[in-house]
C-alpha cells in the first residue's frame, strides 16, 4: 500500500500475489466470468451503521512529518527543473518572443492539478489502468470504505475508490482523492482486512503523503527527463568524437566538477545520499499509514493480513529453494516499503489487549 504506484518501487503488504481464484481471469487474460464471485466472509464490526449519525473532524487533512521531509528531498531536483524551464523558456523568448515569464509560471502553477478532479480522473483510467467498480464490487466496497471514513471522522465522499483489475493483492492512494484496490483484494480479503487496508491508504491521505509524492515527482519530471535524455545522448556523442576529443571532454566535465565542490565546500556530495533518505522518509510514512489505521481499530486485521503475506512468501521461498531478489542490506535500503516484520513489530502495541 504506497501512495502512488512507482515503476521503481516494490510491491506492498499488500502487494503480494494471492492464490489464483479459479476461474477469474486476471488483467488483460481472458474473459470476465459471467457471473459475480462468492464474496468474502463479512466479519466488520460496525460502530456506525447506515443511517447513523456521523461527527466529521474540523480539519480533514494535515501534512505530517514525512510529508514535508519528502518534499524537502525533493527540493534540488525542483530547482534543478525550475533552471531547466526557465532556459527553455528564455530560448522560447529569443525565437517567438514569448514572455520568457509566462512559461516558467505556467509550470510552477500546474501543480495544482494534483486536486483537479478532471485530472485525477484522467490519471486514474489512463496512467494508472484503473475503473471505477463494477456493482458488485461497490457493494463490498461502499459499506467498508464508510465504516473507515466514519471512524476517523473523515468525509468518504471526498474521495473517488477505484478498481485495479489484478489478481495481486495491493492498495494505493494517489493524487489528492484517489483510493485504489485491487479486484482480488476485494473479492478475497474478508471485510475487516479489506477495511484495515483502506484505512490504511486513507492515512496516506489525511496525511498528505499521497499529493506530496505526485507533487514532488511532477515537479522534478523536467530534471529527470534531461538526465535520462543526457545518459542516452552520451554514448551516440562519444561515438562520433576522436578519442582525444573524448578524453578532453572528460578533463574538462572533471575540472568542472571539482571546482564545483571546492567552492561550495563538497556540499554537492550530499545529492548522492538523496535515493536513500526519500526510501527511508517513504518508509515511514508506510508505517505511519500503519498507525493511522490500527489506531482506527484496524491493528489486529492489519497485522492478520500481513502475517498472512509473510508466511506465503516464506512459502515460496521454501518451495523455489532460492532466496528472494533484493533482500540484501543495499535493496532494503532503497526500498519503499518497511519489511512486514518491520511493520509487524511497530503494531505491536495496538496489539496488547486493554488494562
Amino acid at each position: 500500500m504506497h501512495p502512488m504506484p512507482d515503476p521503481g518501487s516494490g510491491p506492498d503488504p499488500g502487494s503480494a500475489p494471492g492464490p489464483d481464484p479459479g476461474s477469474g481471469s486476471g488483467s488483460g487474460s481472458g474473459s470476465a466470468p459471467s457471473s459475480a464471485p462468492a464474496p468474502a466472509p463479512d466479519d466488520l464490526v460496525r460502530r456506525h451503521a447506515p443511517g447513523t449519525r456521523v461527527t466529521y473532524r474540523a480539519r480533514q487533512r494535515s501534512v505530517d512529518a514525512t510529508a514535508w521531509l519528502g518534499l524537502a528531498l525533493h527540493l534540488p531536483a525542483f530547482l534543478l527543473g525550475l533552471g531547466l524551464v526557465l532556459a527553455l523558456s528564455l530560448l522560447l523568448d529569443a525565437w517567438l518572443g514569448l514572455p520568457a515569464w509566462l512559461p516558467a509560471l505556467l509550470w510552477l502553477a500546474s501543480g495544482a492539478l494534483v486536486f483537479n478532479r478532471t485530472v485525477e480522473d484522467r490519471l486514474a483510467r489512463h496512467l494508472l489502468r484503473l475503473h471505477r467498480p463494477l456493482p458488485h464490487e461497490l457493494a463490498v466496497l461502499e459499506p467498508v470504505w464508510r465504516e473507515v471514513t466514519a471512524r476517523a471522522g473523515i468525509d468518504g465522499s471526498r474521495y473517488q475508490l477505484w478498481i485495479e483489475d489484478s489478481r495481486d493483492l495491493n492498495a494505493f492512494a494517489a493524487a489528492g482523492h484517489l483510493v485504489g484496490v485491487t479486484r482480488y483484494a476485494v473479492e478475497n480479503l474478508p471485510r475487516s482486512q479489506l477495511a484495515a487496508v483502506l484505512a490504511h491508504e486513507l492515512g496516506h491521505h489525511t496525511g498528505g503523503h499521497a499529493w506530496a509524492a505526485l507533487l514532488a515527482r511532477w515537479y522534478a519530471l523536467p530534471a529527470r527527463a534531461a538526465w535520462q535524455l543526457a545518459v542516452r545522448l552520451w554514448p551516440r556523442m562519444a561515438r562520433g568524437l576522436s578519442r582525444g576529443a573524448t578524453l578532453a571532454l572528460t578533463a574538462a566535465a572533471c575540472w568542472l566538477a571539482y571546482l564545483t565542490l571546492a567552492a561550495t565546500y563538497g556540499l554537492p556530495l550530499l545529492l548522492l545520499g538523496l535515493p536513500w533518505l526519500s526510501a527511508a522518509v517513504t518508509r515511514r510514512g508506510e508505517l505511519r499509514a500503519d498507525a493511522h489505521a490500527a489506531a482506527l481499530g484496524f491493528g489486529p486485521m492489519l497485522a492478520a493480513l500481513l502475517e498472512r503475506v509473510l508466511a506465503e512468501e516464506e512459502e515460496q521461498e521454501r518451495r523455489e529453494n532460492a532466496s528472494r531478489r533484493g533482500t540484501g542490506a543495499f535493496a532494503r535500503l532503497l526500498s519503499s516499503h518497511p519489511d512486514h516484520r518491520t511493520r509487524l513489530h511497530h503494531l505491536r502495541p495496538y496489539l496488547r489487549p486493554a488494562p
